[in-house]
């Protein structure tokens, strides 16, 4: 695992604050959330009392500044890291929360958008990004809910699918198009209270995996809301999803990071106490071998992660990085996830062991926030120009 320093030096290497702040989160992460995963999985519902204790521990609004002085995105990484390695569907609320929700409007929001929601965001109020929708997947901007001018504000009309946080959330980031006709450059973000008038929180998913993370769509039937709703400036929309996108991927890897780090625990303990022809199996070099390719898949992608992390903090470019960081994580996830329900046997294969759980999450780290086409189609563009 990593350790501290006082200094700058290798990427997995943390300040003292950055190792106290990550390992209470994975402290209350192994306490809090641990007995809670298995229950939250089968009845695909998160518990809210479990939510309350994530804003009372500060991780749902880690760079508020009222939240706590002096954090950092890579701190909101590390958290998303600690809380996936227990159970990734928390790991994806708080990361939504945080690279999305609230880093678009620390960067977008006008002073009055800000006062309004960060306070609340980071005390008791979870937040939705809904860009998605049934033609606009991959092809991100390709979008049919509709915004007109109405009296003194928009009026939002269409439908999103698979939105995080869609049942639990009370504000909701939209996107759409205001000017078909002009592409990318119609689109604008609006942020919407649940409860407007028009809005609704329609079918909810039943998925394979991170059960406990609320996926949902969304339905606007004439919501009209204020001028002062919009996120950013009219027509700039795209700007806001493709940035704060970016930015989501960082987190998305770290979660598949925190993944495939708890599948890895979980292996080496069992490897220790299964015996098979009088001794455990970790003694037999062929489980060596594939607990040591595990080791790589996970460090690998730490790596990745946390060099996208520490570059967007630095304010340097990172596009690529955070690519590259999201294709190999998630498919670095994968594979440590099946190696683990392998060397778990028939044990792997059944409920009652943690890895079952942790191979079905897994298989989402390839699909949202950016296919790994999607992700291949970005770092080939970067290296030709």
């Amino acid at each position: 695992m990593t350790q501290t320093l006082t200094g700058p030096a290798a990427l997995t290497r943390l300040t003292e604050d950055e190792a106290l702040f990550r390992d209470s989160v994975y402290e209350f992460a192994d306490k809090e959330i641990r007995p809670l995963s298995r229950e939250m999985d089968e009845h695909a519902k998160m518990s809210r009392e479990l939510i309350d204790k994530l804003f009372e521990l500060g991780i749902m609004g880690i760079e508020v500044p009222e939240s706590r002085a002096g954090a950092t995105f890579f701190h909101s990484v590390l958290a998303v890291e600690s809380l996936s390695r227990v159970d990734p569907s928390i790991g994806v609320l708080v990361d939504v929360q945080n690279t999305l929700v609230i880093n678009a409007i620390l960067r977008w929001g006008s002073e009055q958008i800000k006062h309004r929601y960060l306070p609340k965001l980071a005390s008791s109020t979870i937040g939705a990004y809904c860009l998605s929708e049934a033609g606009s997947g991959s092809d991100a901007f390709a979008l049919t809910t509709r915004a007109i001018e109405k009296g003194d504000g928009y009026a939002l009309t269409g439908r999103k699918l698979w939105i995080t946080n869609g049942n639990e959330a009370d504000l909701f980031i939209v996107f759409a198009t205001m000017n078909p006709e002009a592409g990318y450059r119609g689109i604008t973000a609006f942020l919407v209270d649940r409860g407007m008038a028009g809005f609704t929180v329609g079918k909810k998913e039943d998925k394979l995996g991170i059960r406990a993370s609320s996926t949902c769509e969304l339905l606007f039937e004439d919501c009209v809301v204020p001028r002062s709703a919009v996120l950013g400036e009219v027509g700039k929309g795209y700007k806001v999803a493709i940035e704060t996108l970016n930015e989501g991927r960082i987190g998305i890897g770290a979660q598949m990071v925190g993944l495939a780090q708890g599948a890895l625990d979980h292996t080496v303990k069992y490897v220790r106490d299964r015996k098979q022809f009088g001794k455990p199996i970790s003694d037999f070099q062929g489980v060596q071998f594939q607990l040591a390719r595990m080791a790589i898949d996970v460090e690998t992608s730490r790596l990745l992660v946390y060099n996208a992390a520490r570059l967007r903090d630095a304010g340097l470019p990172f596009l690529q990085e955070a690519a590259m960081c999201k294709i190999v994580s998630s498919e670095a996830a994968e594979r440590v996830t099946s190696a683990a329900v392998n060397l778990y046997g028939g044990y792997g294969f059944v409920k009652d062991y943690p890895v079952e759980k942790l191979y079905r999450d897994a298989k989402i780290g390839q699909i949202y926030e950016g296919t790994s086409n999607m992700q291949l189609v970005t770092i080939a563009k970067g290296l030709l120009g």
